[in-house]
């Protein structure tokens, strides 16, 4: 697979201007599907964070600068559809370049490019909306007072996001972000950020006011780090992992500041013995393997009625080495690479030491023969696994699904629900009354019924327990980036009463 013939080299994007590329230090750029280094990114310091907030309180307008925060509703829209309109036409370059860095097949970079600009004009029509939200009213008990509800920006905020949809994840924060007036400065892994760095291109190029969007690159602890521990910086959102999650959290709390955390999964997905077994092992294959596993709410758990478990198995192989696995860009890619040579060893450590603790490798668990080079892995079924087991409890993030079956409805709730983590999960059968119920009992912040990952722009998403709380998506994505005030009023021309009044002298 050759290199585009032009891969962009950028450099930080502060206070609206897109730097010079070749002021300081670099980091390489690897195409995960070839391992060649196909460019480099700006590796931010400490004093570039400095900068990008600085440019972002100023932008916000709380010590007197350029008011984004104060900015009607319509004009933060007009910016955000115009964003929009910019990734609709650049949505062939935009997914290209999301393939070269992150290793995904093209056709998924390309739906993610849409789902960016859908984005976008989702939160355009929510700003505009939002100022005819305001001063709504509270009814009291009291007549001589009158109360209501303001909702403001909470002001500069540090968006920290993942390498598995490099800018998709950054946009769920971003458009929400400038929906509400607040002004942000979003750190994007350094793993895959290519398509972030367009985004700062893209802003310049529509006239975003400066500041109102930072974005800098590097190392998380030379430029994350700085960020969530900025005193300036009112609140963090951050996508990744429960460990980077943790240490997030340890640092907003000595500032008392707000964050909002999505973190890992290991998401069940329980298949009873009624269903259609071919539809169901699709939603299996969708739920595990698409973007080559690195999906936070992979349904990577799954399991079995045992009177299907035989079937469903032998058809899940089948099915398997039927997908695709080739050049990110060739036609009908379902299977591309995972993003660094990291993260694939990551998975056959996973795959090695479940093999040790006894479960079976079904199928996969090595890197395809036909594939010199990358960083591909086969689609892997592990069985005879049992619940101590590291590949039960422990999130991969690569291709990598282990199986259990069941008896009853109730043991097939308390293998779903045996997890530290709570972001998703799912349920097949024909039994809708079934469905109804274990979606109430699912400790998760999503479940599906009758399918797997689905996702919309209009729900909410987020997780309960090791899995973060917070919610994106939908209006409750505005509420992320918003704080309530209360203003009450006293109406009567009458004192009020309480104490008596002084004699007069």
């Amino acid at each position: 697979m050759a290199a585009p013939s032009a891969i962009p080299r950028r450099g930080l994007f502060i206070g609206g201007v897109v730097g010079e590329p070749s002021l300081g230090r670099r980091l390489p750029v690897v195409n995960p599907a070839t391992e060649a280094t196909i460019g480099d990114i700006p590796a931010a310091t400490a004093e570039d964070v400095e900068l990008a907030v600085s440019a972002a309180r100023d932008a916000f307008g709380r010590d007197g600068g350029r008011h984004w925060s104060r900015a009607p509703g319509a004009v933060r829209a007009k910016y955000l559809k115009a964003i929009a309109a910019k990734i609709k036409d650049k949505k062939s370059y935009l997914a290209l370049l999301e393939t070269f860095d992150s290793g995904k097949p093209l056709d998924e970079a390309a739906g993610d490019m849409e789902d960016v600009a859908a984005c976008f004009e989702y939160y355009a029509d929510l700003a505009e909306a939002l100022d005819g939200k305001q001063r709504a009213p509270i009814s009291l008990p009291m007549e001589k007072f009158e109360s209501y509800v303001l909702k403001e920006p909470i002001g500069v905020v540090g968006l920290i996001t993942p390498w598995n949809y490099p800018l998709l994840m950054a946009t769920w924060k971003v458009a929400p972000v400038l929906a509400v007036g607040c002004t942000a400065v979003l750190e994007p892994s350094g793993l895959a950020s290519l398509t972030c760095l367009e985004l700062g291109g893209i802003c310049a190029e529509i006239g975003l006011p400066p500041g109102v969007l930072n974005i800098i690159t590097g190392l998380g602890t030379e430029a994350g780090a700085p960020l969530a521990s900025h005193p300036h910086v009112d609140k963090i959102a951050f996508t990744g992992s429960t460990e980077t999650g943790k240490r997030i959290m340890i640092t907003a709390s000595q500032m008392v500041k707000p964050v909002s955390l999505e973190l890992g999964g290991k998401s069940p997905l329980i298949v009873f013995d009624e269903v259609d077994i071919d539809k169901a092992v699709e939603w299996a294959m969708f739920g595990c393997f698409a973007n080559a596993g690195q999906v936070c709410s992979a349904t990577s758990r799954l399991l079995l009625h045992e009177k299907i478990a035989k079937r469903f198995l032998d058809r899940l192989v089948a099915w398997a080495k039927s997908i695709k696995i080739s050049d990110p860009l060739e036609e009908g890619c379902r299977l591309g690479s995972v993003v660094s040579e990291g993260q694939y060893q990551k998975s056959m450590k996973f795959i090695s030491t479940a093999r040790c603790e006894g479960a079976t490798i079904l199928y996969g668990g090595a890197r395809p023969q036909h594939l010199e080079r990358g960083f591909f892995s086969e689609p892997t079924i592990i069985t005879n696994v049992s619940t101590s087991m590291q590949i039960w409890r422990e999130e991969v993030f690569g291709p990598v699904i282990c199986v259990k079956e069941f008896r009853t409805e109730r043991e097939a709730v308390e293998l779903a629900n045996d997890t530290h983590y709570g972001l998703a999960g799912a349920v097949i059968s024909n039994d809708l009354e079934r469905c109804e119920r274990i979606s109430k009992a699912i400790q998760s912040g999503i479940v599906w019924i009758n399918c797997s990952q689905p996702c919309f722009v209009q729900a909410p998403w987020g997780g309960n327990k090791r899995s973060g709380f917070g919610r994106e998506l939908g209006q409750w994505g505005l509420d992320n980036y918003l704080s309530v005030k209360q203003v009450t009023k006293y109406c009567s021309d009458e004192p009020y009463g309480w104490y008596r009044p002084p004699s007069k002298l």
